[in-house]
C-alpha cells in the first residue's frame, strides 16, 4: 500500500470538495504554518474528533554513537506530537 503525498492528498481533497488544486494547497499550507506557530509558542491546536497537535518535552538522555560506541549526552528538547481523536481512532479500527 502506497503512502498519501502532500500532492496525493491535495488532489483527493480538491476533488472530494470540488475545489481548484491550488486553493487546496494554499488552505493545506495555511493549516500546517498555523499549526507550527501555535506550537512555536507552546499552544496546543485540538480538531475536534480528528486530534490534537501538541508540544511535548523530551529529557536529557544518553544515547551511544552507532559508529563508534561512543555515549554522548542528548539535550532535553521540545517535540511535536499528535494524539488522535476518538473519531479517528475509530475511522482506523
Amino acid at each position: 500500500m502506497a503512502d498519501l503525498t502532500k500532492t496525493d492528498l491535495i488532489e483527493a481533497v480538491a476533488e472530494d470538495a470540488q475545489l481548484s488544486k491550488a486553493d487546496v494547497q494554499r488552505v493545506l499550507d495555511s493549516i500546517t504554518d498555523t499549526v507550527g506557530k501555535a506550537l512555536s509558542r507552546g499552544k496546543s491546536v485540538q480538531i475536534t474528533g480528528f486530534g490534537t497537535f501538541e508540544r511535548r518535552h523530551r529529557a536529557a538522555r544518553k544515547a551511544r554513537n552507532p559508529q563508534t560506541g561512543e555515549e554522548i549526552d542528548v539535550p532535553a528538547t521540545e517535540v511535536p506530537a499528535f494524539r488522535a481523536g476518538k473519531t479517528l481512532k475509530d475511522m482506523v479500527q
